[in-house]
């Protein structure tokens, strides 16, 4: 359980109030430009408290890429970058759910583009072909960190389908890695059962829990390069 002390209650009420202040001024803005409104406000609060507290538990993805968020003019350069990331994926892997969030990408493969089956941490042929499409799409962009979340469904015990998910994230990995990603880039981690996308009461639905996510953050050269271009 999230032990919230002071400091950290406080942390989240203000990132809360700049939150809404901040998402008042960019309703009718693009990435790139949100990147600069909501990171000079309060990227610094958002990307500890949110990245620290939904990183280690629920959306997880979507933890990674909020607690990556840097902020200002260089949230802004890095916020175009990442749209036109995003641009390409979207076109190279037109069934992946592609999301833009602050200053990141949150990628989800759908049912049967990298999924498992029943008890399973073998990648299908399907698997391996749209995996080569996005190893060529972070092959051609080396400035991020890209994190890979593996899940299960609900069958059998928590402890063993937490160790199955770190199995399936972490052959993905070697996957990518095999094509060309560096492992240095790259962190898998397991999620078991604990971020269901379906109804685990059904087959469809625990098919659609055995998936693979993606967070794809700024590395170092890429701040660095935008701090410099600022």
């Amino acid at each position: 359980m999230k032990i919230f002390n002071k400091t950290n209650i406080a942390a989240l009420f203000i990132s809360t109030s700049l939150v809404m202040t901040s998402c008042e001024a960019v309703k009718n803005s693009n990435n790139q430009q949100k990147g600069t409104v909501i990171g000079t406000a309060a990227g610094a609060i958002i990307g500890g408290v949110l990245g620290n507290n939904l990183g280690k538990g629920k959306n997880a993805p979507l933890g990674a890429v909020l607690g990556g968020v840097v902020g200002g003019v260089a949230g802004n350069v890095i916020g175009g970058k990442m749209d036109k990331q995003a641009k390409e994926i979207k076109e190279t892997l037109p069934g992946a759910e592609v999301e833009r969030v602050g200053e990141g990408i949150r990628v989800t493969m759908k049912e049967n583009m990298v999924n498992f089956g029943f008890d399973s941490s073998n990648l299908t042929e399907t698997a391996k072909a749209n995996l080569d499409k996005l190893a060529q799409v972070l092959t051609n962009n080396p400035d991020t960190n890209i994190n890979i979340y593996g899940h299960t469904d609900s069958k059998g015990a928590d402890s063993y389908n937490l160790s199955l998910s770190e199995r399936r994230a972490g052959a993905v990995k070697s996957y990518l890695m095999a094509k060309g990603v560096s492992s240095s880039r790259m962190l898998a981690m397991g999620m078991g059962e604990n971020e269901p996308i379906a109804s685990n009461d059904t087959d469809a639905g625990r098919a659609q829990n055995r998936r693979v996510e993606f967070a794809i953050t700024a590395n170092e050269d890429m701040i660095n390069e935008a701090a410099t271009n600022q």
